[in-house]
């Protein structure tokens, strides 16, 4: 953390912000921390974690480290109160993109660079992020990286875990930086095209105008719908891709199935854009951003046209909650969960015509274990239960509901910008609501990035018992 700090700190020291000072307290602040636990912890401590440990583990850092990510906010003076600035950090390192900061050009450059790279550090995880940088993990590194992924499957790229992460980290790092070469390529500044890179290549959201989009050029805004496209590709058929190892995409179903979507998604809704009388060009153009930043859930948002068309909210809401590839840095349910549980209901409602048939669900060409489907069953259900939940304590804390449904949903799916959810029928602007209602969407943030399992695993009582 105390590192990530140093890029903010450049920045600031290169703008003179005035905000060079607070970055560097922060800096120090997350240092001392993080050598008081080395000193408290030893440094020949074991690595070895087992299952209770790492998901123990997994769930405090994504606790406490948006905690410390709140620290230039405070010190700096851009958010005035501990739960904006704990709200605007959660909303970064969890990719959500949900702001209280009305006017970002009116906060210090470094503290743009820092909500960027929250994003960025957050995109493929923080505990992926530690198993790349600490190479003694061993046995640990196994245990973390089921934890990060508890409630999806992730295919490895290498037989030993650090390696797989490392060349994960290295291909999200080789599309940010293609990015950033493109955008300032395509006429926009320096310190602009970093945070846009890292804020769509980790699908967060975050932008750097009060306006989202609106002001940039036609050509950034294809070389964005593009990536914010690919950063819904899981992460590891990527790298497949970038060594050209073809035959990876070829045999991955889910991708063929996410492409389908987005072009039905983009192709119905620039229908309707027209037919509702706005114009085929700008329908269209619009249609493809629009679906390519609701689908990867990166929340990027821009001048809408006249006439809004019913199917247009319809489609964003069911594309918000679905999300992307598994594997990737989007959130929402995830295409390959939907699909599970599709070829399951279907083989079931067909097992009631031909009750001696047997079936079994394929993806891949792969049987998918019986164990799995059940864990998606019951990942669907508790994903229904916390947007219920959360839209429930939303309305008590004084919003519609209308808008508690929209804000749960959106943010469970780590899909947060006010005015893209303002789409769907609500009407509402984060840095509004009370403390309550800023608190229940953390939660339901961190919920939807740690995908559930993790996060409940340590509230379990079952959890705490010895096993005999």
């Amino acid at each position: 953390m105390a590192a990530a700090m140093v890029a903010p700190l450049a920045a600031s020291l290169y703008y003179r912000d005035g905000a060079q000072y607070a970055l560097l307290l922060a800096a120090v602040s997350m240092a001392a921390v993080g050598l008081l636990l080395r000193n408290l912890v030893g440094r020949h401590a074991t690595y070895e974690l087992h299952e209770r440990e790492s998901f123990w583990l997994t769930s405090m850092v994504w606790i406490l480290v948006p905690l410390g990510g709140a620290l230039p906010y405070l010190f700096t003076g851009s958010l005035g109160s501990f739960t904006d600035a704990a709200f605007e950090s959660y909303s970064g390192f969890t990719t959500t993109g949900a702001s209280v900061i009305p006017d970002p050009t009116a906060i210090p450059q470094g503290i743009l660079l820092w909500r960027a790279i929250t994003q960025w550090m957050g995109g493929l995880g923080l505990i992926l992020f530690v198993v790349a940088i600490l190479k003694r993990l061993n046995r640990g590194a196994l245990q973390l990286y089921s934890a990060e992924f508890s409630g999806t499957q992730q295919r490895k790229l290498h037989p030993h875990i650090s390696t797989s992460v490392s060349r994960m980290w290295r291909i999200y790092a080789l599309i940010t930086g293609v990015l950033i070469v493109l955008l300032i390529a395509a006429g926009n500044g320096v310190l602009d095209s970093v945070c846009l890179a890292l804020s769509t290549v980790s699908t967060g959201g975050f932008m750097t105008t009060p306006l989202g989009m609106s002001g940039y050029s036609h050509l950034t805004l294809a070389i964005l719908t593009l990536f914010m496209f690919l950063s819904g590709v899981n992460v590891a058929l990527l790298y497949n891709l970038f060594t050209l190892r073809w035959r990876q995409l070829r045999a991955t179903h889910e991708f063929w199935v996410y492409a389908a979507v987005f072009l039905l998604a983009a192709g119905s809704c620039a229908i309707a854009f027209g037919m509702a009388g706005n114009p085929w060009d700008y329908s269209l153009a619009y249609s493809l951003f629009h679906i390519a930043s609701t689908i990867s859930t990166c929340g990027f948002y821009t001048d809408p046209p006249a006439a809004w068309p019913l199917w247009a909210s319809v489609a964003t809401f069911l594309l918000i909650l679905s999300g992307a590839m598994a594997g990737s840095t989007g959130g929402g349910l995830k295409l390959r969960r939907l699909m599970t549980l599709f070829l399951y209901l279907r083989n079931y409602l067909t097992r009631m015509l031909h009750p001696h048939v047997v079936f079994s669900v394929k993806i891949d060409h792969k049987v998918v274990a019986g164990e799995y489907v059940n864990k998606i069953f019951g990942f669907v259900f508790l994903y229904i239960c916390f947007i219920i939940g959360g839209a429930f304590v939303l309305t008590l804390s004084g919003s519609g509901i209308a808008d508690a449904f929209c804000m749960a949903a959106a943010n469970m799916s780590n899909l947060g910008p006010s005015p893209l959810i303002n789409s769907l029928g609500a009407s509402l602007d984060y840095a509004l609501l009370p403390d309550a209602a800023k608190w229940t969407l953390m939660a339901l943030m961190l919920a939807g990035r740690l995908e559930i399992f993790a996060l409940l695993a340590i509230v379990s009582p079952s959890y705490w018992r010895l096993r005999r």
